[in-house]
């Protein structure tokens, strides 16, 4: 049993870090070597003065609704994994872990619906000079993250607390 816990404890883990990533790191859009666009910044780092010139990225409502969803995304499982911590210490024994599981399983869906959003709309949140990009790591991540924190959250939902 204790194993067990070992396991989804470490399986959260990895997940929040991976969604910490996948929202903060600055590769969603790759446009070529030195330039690449997060959910945040538009990046540009110029050699001859060895700085980077960012600017903001789009004020598009759909890329809003992308950043709030993997702010969420974040919050969700967060949220999900103090809860966790304190069921695990208070909750009866023989419960059940419904409450952070469903968490869980928001934090999924919010990944999710960010991820089909962006990909969908990744024309119109960048200028004509950045559509020849490609995805980047942190796009890759964010769907890497959807099945685990769903995975997590349909295991949480069965897990029981026992001694």
């Amino acid at each position: 049993m204790r194993l067990l816990l070992f396991g989804v404890t470490a399986l959260h883990i990895i997940i929040l870090m991976i969604l910490f990533v996948a929202t903060l790191d600055n590769s969603w859009w790759v446009i070529s070597d030195d330039e690449s666009v997060n959910l945040w910044y538009d990046c540009l780092y110029y050699n001859n003065t060895e700085a980077w010139l960012c600017s903001s990225v789009s004020s598009n409502g759909w890329f809003h609704a992308v950043q709030a969803l993997m702010v969420l995304a974040v919050l969700f499982s967060s949220f999900s994994f103090m809860l966790f911590m304190c069921q695990l210490y208070i909750m009866e024994r023989g419960g059940l872990f419904y409450a952070t599981g469903i968490f869980q399983i928001f934090a999924s869906l919010a990944v999710f619906t960010g991820a089909v959003i962006y990909a969908s709309h990744v024309t119109e949140f960048h200028s004509k000079r950045d559509k020849e990009g490609y995805f980047g790591h942190c796009f890759v991540l964010a769907w890497v993250a959807f099945p685990l924190a769903m995975a997590s959250g349909l295991m949480y939902i069965h897990l029981r607390k026992r001694e």
